[in-house]
């Protein structure tokens, strides 16, 4: 019964059983067993390995070529200072409205102290604003230019 299947790695595992002189299996047991032993080592639901996901001379996909690269390439410091290159690329100004940030926390800030200037993100910060004496505030306003020179 246990020879009728031609699996050698089956038919050394059932040799180990008669060996251990563990009682006859039906043809349904040794079915099972063989299915388990021939099972995927991987599983579906774990990650796969970049290895495994790309094999040797794969390509990853495009990837990106630092500043240091691309001046090399483009041979930047060779050529005229008038020619565009990546170094000296001018823009138009933003389409965006510029980000404001809070002058106390540093978070975004949609509100404005109309008395101090301040910006400020939430109402707790604005009661500290509104206890600083004048001369943080100038201090505060000074630190992103927007200081009131007083004479």
């Amino acid at each position: 019964m246990i020879s009728d299947i031609g699996n050698t790695k089956f038919d050394k595992f059932s040799k180990w059983l008669s060996v251990m002189h563990i009682g006859e299996y039906s043809s349904m047991e040794l079915e099972v067993v063989k299915a388990e032993m021939v099972l995927a080592p991987t599983l579906p639901f774990k990650k796969v390995q970049t290895a495994d996901k790309y094999p040797k001379g794969q390509s990853r996909g495009r990837q990106w070529k630092h500043l240091r690269h691309l001046l090399h390439a483009a041979d930047a410091f060779s050529m005229p200072p008038d020619r565009p290159n990546y170094l000296n690329i001018q823009s138009p100004p933003s389409i965006y409205p510029t980000k404001r940030y809070c002058d106390i926390t540093g978070f975004e800030a949609p509100y404005a102290d109309p008395r101090t200037k301040l910006r400020y993100a939430d109402p707790e910060v604005f009661k500290q604003i509104r206890m600083l004496p004048d001369e943080y505030v100038q201090r505060y306003l000074a630190l992103r230019n927007a200081a009131v020179v007083l004479r």
